[in-house]
């Protein structure tokens, strides 16, 4: 209690919540981990993170950071312990339009900074479903991926600075708006993607990019995926590899999603093997003028590339969006894929990476082996097949732990065979922490611990996530 009162002294009462206020920052949205923290906190500023910290580090209590809470790996579970919520914390504090740059805090919700750089005439391009309630500190923390990956990277590649709590409250200026700097080790990268383990991200310099005048996006129907990777090849090199989506939804998706919304209009007559989302995004006038027929060339040229391969019977059907309207709904059958996985248990949900021509040979070798396991395993998939990204889930015949296990070991050894990664872009939490023990590689791992040893002396910075 003396650490409570301490902490409402710094915060006030209004922003130490415990009890029954906690109700709603204890669980993840999938529903698959519940918790009671000992207190929520809400913090309006860095200098109040800095103070929590040092509280919190002379108490030896941990602290589990939190922004839109929208994980998939368990990373914000806090039983007992104090959750730090950034939501607050959520001001854009500048966009510098000329250098294309946006300085932010960590609790901004995406789509507001999608906003905000529209109203520049730029974007942010990190895009994913969750984008209304995800929030920039979870994004980074995280290494978020999503969508446009395939142009812009993922969270990592967009940003050039942050400004980061300690766990014993000392605040680390790492806000560069450089795009060089040699001065040193890139301690920047150390925070991204380590999940709060190491440090809490209470602000970012990110990188903005011009805002696409123009989209050309198409549903593809292909025989198999071979032909899709050939198609991708061939489009980035038409557009100068302006491709920002290239998403894989095989014929066991559409038809999941034709039972859960049997009202939304099929992107084709017949179901086919692979369907593919594409998505151009231009900015040159040459690319985005309409021409004397109303034709945009952007959009012109998706068409005639893939009339060509329609010709050569390497597709098997395409409808490119006539409109906004078309586009949306295009994106909506993607967009759809967390209800989709969810609305069945159980579930053993896997988020691999492989190589880009290894995708085919990880779905044929799994689908041979899963039969062994479980006869009566089903299976779904969809992909952001342009990085090599599967978010791969395996229905169980039975609700068994035993049998949960043995098919992520086997997805695991498939993975591993392809020289893939069992974490494409979801992140470790606790979820995978037995695949971190089995499949990381243990000098990693001990580089891992030393560097958290060294930032997080009492382990009290989200105590039992990443690293096993």
């Amino acid at each position: 209690m003396e650490l409570i009162d301490a902490l409402r002294a710094t915060l006030g009462d209004a922003h130490v919540l415990t009890g029954a206020d906690t109700k709603r920052y204890g669980h993840e949205w999938t529903g698959a981990y519940n918790w009671t923290p000992l207190a929520v906190l809400r913090p309006a500023n860095t200098e109040e993170v800095a103070a929590v910290m040092r509280l919190a580090h002379g108490a030896g209590v941990p602290v589990v950071p939190v922004s839109g809470n929208t994980g998939l790996a368990g990373g914000t579970t806090a039983e007992g312990v104090l959750m730090l919520s950034l939501e607050r914390m959520n001001h854009i504090r500048e966009i510098r339009a000329a250098a294309r740059i946006a300085i932010v805090e960590a609790g901004v919700v995406l789509s507001k900074l999608h906003e905000a750089a529209e109203a520049q005439d730029l974007a942010f391009p990190l895009f994913f479903g969750a984008r209304g309630s995800a929030m920039i500190g979870g994004n980074l923390s995280t290494n978020a991926g999503g969508s446009n990956v395939l142009r812009y990277g993922n969270t990592r590649a967009l940003c050039l600075g942050l400004e980061v709590v300690l766990a014993d409250g000392r605040v680390m200026d790492l806000m560069s708006e450089l795009h060089k700097d040699n001065s040193g080790l890139d301690l920047k990268d150390l925070f991204i993607g380590a999940e709060g383990t190491l440090g809490i991200i209470t602000a970012a310099v990110l990188k903005l990019v011009p805002k696409p005048r123009a989209h050309a996006t198409a549903m593809v129907a292909a025989p198999a995926l071979p032909a899709a990777l050939d198609l991708l090849n061939r489009l980035q090199e038409a557009t100068g590899g302006t491709v920002e989506a290239f998403e894989f939804m095989p014929r066991v998706y559409m038809e999941r999603l034709a039972a859960c919304h049997p009202d939304w209009r099929p992107a084709f007559d017949e179901t086919p093997e692979v369907s593919i989302l594409i998505e151009v995004g231009a900015t040159a006038p040459r690319d985005v003028t309409p021409g004397p027929d109303g034709t945009i060339p952007i959009v012109g040229l998706l068409q005639d590339t893939l009339a060509e391969m329609l010709e050569q019977g390497l597709i098997t059907d395409a409808v490119v969006a006539a409109s906004e309207s078309q586009r949306t709904e295009m994106w909506a059958r993607r967009e759809a894929a967390a209800e989709i996985t969810l609305s069945r248990r159980p579930l053993v949900n896997c988020d691999i990476a492989v190589p880009l021509d290894q995708v085919a040979s990880f779905l044929e070798r799994i689908h041979a082996r899963l039969p062994a396991i479980d006869a009566g395993a089903e299976t779904l998939t969809v992909s952001h097949l342009g990085d090599g990204n599967l978010h791969f889930t395996v229905y169980p015949s039975t609700n068994d732990a035993a049998l949960g296990d043995r098919i992520t070991e086997t997805v695991e050894d498939v993975v591993a065979e392809l020289r893939g990664s069992f974490s494409a872009e979801h992140g470790i939490g606790v979820s995978k922490l037995a695949t971190m023990a089995r499949r990381k590689d243990p000098v990693a791992l001990d580089v891992m611990r030393a560097v958290k040893a060294a930032l997080d002396p009492k382990n009290i910075l989200n105590p039992g996530k990443l690293i096993p």
